[in-house]
């Protein structure tokens, strides 16, 4: 099936959610065709690409979505990319082509407890993944922001507990968030494991998940959406070279 062809969307407008979460909330005509209820999902922004003929993407999570808006977060960088740059000096009324929605990815609710892992840049998804359980759900989030302003009041079932972690420095320390989710207690049953950070964060939890927790992949989404000192471009490769080792050991 070919892919869609991008839809132009326009910036309706623009708040700082913490210190270092900005929220763009776009509408404009290419609400007419986006398909409903993608909240979770991930699109990919253009961005003009000098010199090169393709234009330079960026993958995100839409946060949430009404009937003609929905609203993207943007963790601020001070070395941001050319989305973080766009969205701090974006205004309403400018105009940004977006690719997808590609598929979302959720926690089973039908397990018998849910561990949700992530840091900022994986908080949008790890935010909808709360919101939809239902609410006899249980288990825990465990989740790394930048300071401890940028913790935010999310919506949850009274027995998932959250687990907040301050790192200034992500990517650099990537022990802070994998330290915390080995200490947790581990709850009887059968889990539903979702994670998503920085590279080599998201190594470590794959190898405590896999080899001591015994965690089946068919119980996990495991994904790192980023990786410390190199652009989208060259983490796909990463990523790519990863699972390939990753399927042969």
């Amino acid at each position: 099936m070919p892919k869609p062809a991008p839809r132009q969307f326009e910036v309706i407008r623009k708040a700082n959610v913490t210190p270092n979460m900005l929220r763009i909330t776009l509408g404009g005509d290419g609400m007419n065709t986006f398909p409903k209820d993608q909240a979770s999902a991930y699109v990919k922004l253009m961005f003009d690409n000098p010199d090169q003929e393709k234009p330079m993407l960026r993958t995100y999570t839409v946060r949430a979505q009404r009937e003609d808006e929905i609203d993207i977060d943007f963790v601020l960088h001070e070395d941001g990319g050319p989305a973080s740059r766009w969205a701090t000096e974006c205004k309403p009324g400018d105009k940004i082509a977006i690719g997808g929605p590609g598929p979302k990815k959720l926690v089973d609710n039908t397990a018998d407890w849910v561990l949700i892992v992530g840091d900022m840049t994986a908080l949008p998804a790890i935010s909808v993944n709360l919101e939809q359980l239902p609410a006899d759900a249980r288990g825990y989030a465990v989740i790394e922001v930048l300071s401890e302003a940028d913790i935010q009041h999310l919506a949850k079932p009274e027995h998932v507990t959250i687990h907040w972690v301050v790192n200034p420095h992500p990517g650099t320390n990537s022990a802070a968030l994998p330290n915390v989710v080995t200490a947790l207690d581990w709850p009887d049953g059968k889990p539903s494991v979702w994670a998503a950070c920085e590279f080599t964060a998201m190594q470590k939890l794959r190898h405590h998940f896999r080899n001591e927790r015994a965690i089946d992949k068919r119980e996990m989404y495991i994904s790192s959406y980023w990786k410390l000192g190199i652009n989208e471009e060259t983490h796909k490769s990463v990523k790519r070279e990863d699972a390939e080792t990753d399927q042969a050991a």
